[in-house]
């Protein structure tokens, strides 16, 4: 079951809403907002998120009669309900009444309810309540027709992870023995012959709080992963519930790339319990590409959906309430962002909230019904933007064409966020966003997926800091290269094996990056991390920051290597004359794979891209790379594709494109007229 259900429940068009929260305003409000949502084109609203605390104003005793009211009233007015099971906050009462349910900081300390997310993952008392209260609402509303969907809790660990708690402890006592069976087992996994750490029973092992100096690597590694784990067992207990009521689909809103070490929820992992893919993004307002970071988190998003539509289950109209410096979205801003997610995948454009609130922590977020009311820029664009979505629900069902793709591994992440390591600066996901960015400006659109993923339908893969792989991983990239793929990969990468144990013979020692270096054909001996702010010449390609390294090539072409005697601070760089950038051609003839042991500039690594692009084959949407801030990306079914044009630029802009153009229902002639920050969406026969 998938998003195609949604999408048939809703007569084939897209969905479009938001979370609605009818428990804030006077009963008199509610049927002047489904007059509105009729009037703007809503058809789906998630309802309930946060409302326990009226559900179930004392443990045992349910009060759904407004909750019957309000769903029979969209009902009335065709307007279909993502429903809540409301676990997402327990109510003050409940935290009060068993306080040892509220979870534990790094440092002991014990967290107050007064928010949301209260809770502590491996609380018995919170999972007895939350599948209570499921129970209660799947079998009061699985036959309501409104209902066409559930959404259980929200926003998995944004708040309240990792907790460092008694039932965490427990819970990650019991999970580690599960993992690994023994303590011989462990205490190999974990190194403990480092610093006099071994244990001899399972009730020594503790979360790993806040102590003198670092926590073993390998110990902060497992408890994040346990920490997904945890939240995970919440989930499935819940939607299991739902699941024996009822036979419509059941997800959770994931939060993009958010979820670091120090907020584990492993997406990957959990994308394959959801019957629906969904995702929440918002702009960041001080990041002046903050549009990039939204295609590239509807890539990550794809990939999460295995290439199958999925569900934006939030954004924002205008400005949010968290930031430092809460943005307004100018004019034409909130249509370009709802199309690059439909151009990126999702068969649904949903926000948070329909009202933007009068009270409370949110108030000052931005909703499709705005302080303002219907006189504003806010409400003519929501009206605009449902029309948009309504010319174009053709594309509903359809997938994205991808040449290229960029590895994100959930591990790889976590371990260069680590502590004690060569560089701060080395990490994960700022790498990953500039090979993203690269290949976004020159036109290639890209999925991003996992390393054990089959990745044998592209022509170009990325592997940015692949700092943690196991060897079923390494194996794969082995194979696709072999196979005729084009594979590059960055420093910091084949490092360590899923323990966080260097890869090397003990007698014989073996040069970086380990898992690669036979498929590379280099072999680097030493990092040398930049300073802050300093710079590397190259023989090619420009200069490098963040990283250089002292090695050789073994087997394979030299492209560029480290060059000019001293970095951009006059220090000598240590490492001149090493490989920067190489090539090792496949075994068969066919295929290769690139090292790139630096981080390359903005105009160098487009350079290196547009080599790499000639070399796999991979090729714009439209053939020639596109203007500048111009984004193009293709979504077909086989029989017609739709291209979707999407210029961020403040100039007006031409590009070689034949077909319908569905917003505006006219052929473009062959060349398809855009102004500065328009949209168009043009259906061409496949």
């Amino acid at each position: 079951m998938a998003m195609d259900y949604i999408v048939d429940k809703l007569g084939g068009r897209i969905a479009f809403g938001g979370d609605y929260n009818p428990e804030q305003w006077p009963e008199e409000v509610w049927k002047h907002d489904v007059a509105l949502m009729k009037e703007a084109g809503v058809n789906l609203v998630s309802v309930g998120i946060f409302s326990w605390a009226l559900l179930e104003p004392e443990e045992g005793r349910y009060e759904f009669a407004w909750l019957d009211r309000i769903l029979d009233l969209l009902h009335t007015n065709g307007i279909t309900v993502d429903l809540a099971n409301a676990s997402a906050s327990p109510p003050p009462w409940f935290s009060r009444k068993y306080p040892d349910s509220l979870p534990v900081d790094a440092d002991g300390v014990r967290q107050s309810y007064g928010s949301r997310q209260a809770f502590a993952a491996c609380s018995p008392d919170y999972r007895r309540a939350a599948a209570a209260l499921t129970t209660a609402i799947v079998q009061r509303y699985a036959g309501h027709p409104a209902v066409v969907m559930w959404h259980v809790h929200n926003e998995y660990g944004c708040h309240n992870q990792p907790d460092f708690g008694p039932h965490a402890e427990r819970g990650f006592q019991e999970w580690l023995q599960a993992r690994y069976g023994s303590l011989d087992a462990l205490n190999e996994a974990w190194g403990t012959a480092f610093w006099s750490q071994h244990y001899y029973d399972w009730a020594e092992i503790l979360p790993p709080r806040r102590s003198g100096t670092w926590v073993n690597p390998t110990q902060q590694l497992d408890f994040a992963r346990f920490s997904s784990d945890a939240l995970l067992e919440c989930f499935n207990a819940e939607a299991d519930i739902i699941k024996a009521h009822s036979k419509h689909p059941v997800t959770t809103n994931f939060m993009g790339f958010n979820m670091g070490l120090n907020a584990p929820v492993d997406y990957w992992r959990w994308s394959g319990h959801m019957d629906v893919v969904s995702n929440d993004h918002y702009l960041i307002a001080a990041d002046e590409r903050n549009f990039q970071d939204l295609a590239m988190t509807a890539d990550l998003t794809r990939g999460w959906a295995q290439g199958k539509p999925w569900l934006l289950m939030e954004h924002s109209t205008s400005a949010v309430n968290w930031q430092p410096r809460n943005v307004a979205k100018v004019p034409g801003e909130m249509l370009r962002n709802s199309l690059q997610h439909v151009a990126r995948g999702t068969d649904g454009v949903l926000f948070f909230q329909w009202r933007a609130s009068r009270a409370g922590a949110e108030k000052y977020h931005s909703g499709l019904v705005p302080h303002a009311g219907r006189d504003s820029k806010v409400w003519r664009e929501v009206v605009e933007l449902g029309r948009a979505l309504e010319s174009i629900s053709e594309v509903a069902g359809s997938t994205v064409q991808a040449e290229a793709c960029i590895i994100h591994d959930t591990d790889a992440r976590w371990g260069t966020e680590l502590d004690s390591h060569p560089s701060e600066d080395a990490r994960n996901l700022p790498e990953t966003r500039r090979w993203h960015d690269a290949l976004y400006r020159a036109g290639i659109t890209t999925d991003i997926r996992q390393s054990t993923d089959d990745l044998s339908g592209y022509k170009l893969v990325i592997a940015p800091m692949l700092y943690l792989v196991t060897d079923e991983a390494a194996a794969k990239l082995h194979e696709y290269v072999q196979a005729g793929g084009t594979l590059v990969i960055t420093y910091f990468s084949g490092i360590v094996d899923e323990n966080d144990h260097i890869r090397m013979d003990p007698v014989n020692g073996g040069g970086y990056p380990g898992a690669f270096s036979e498929l590379l054909g280099v072999s680097m001996e030493e990092f040398f991390p930049l300073r802050s702010g300093d710079a590397v010449g190259l023989s090619r390609f420009g200069s490098g920051t963040v990283w250089s390294e002292l090695g050789k090539a073994t087997a394979a072409e030299v492209l560029a290597t480290f060059d000019g005697g001293t970095d951009t601070s006059g220090a000598r760089t240590g490492v001149d004359g090493s490989p920067a950038v190489t090539r090792r051609a496949g075994s068969t003839g066919r295929g290769a794979a690139y090292y790139v042991a630096t981080t390359l500039g903005r105009e160098g690594l487009a350079e290196l891209v547009q080599l790499l692009c000639s070399d796999a084959g991979v090729a714009p949407v439209l053939g020639v790379q596109p203007p500048e801030d111009v984004e193009i990306v293709r979504r077909s079914n086989g029989t017609k594709d739709w291209t979707f044009v999407i210029n961020h630029s403040a100039r007006d802009v031409e590009v070689p494109l034949d077909g319908v153009e569905l917003l505006g229902g006219t052929p473009t002639g062959g060349t398809l007229n855009l102004t500065a920050g328009g949209v168009a969406v043009v259906a061409t026969p496949a």
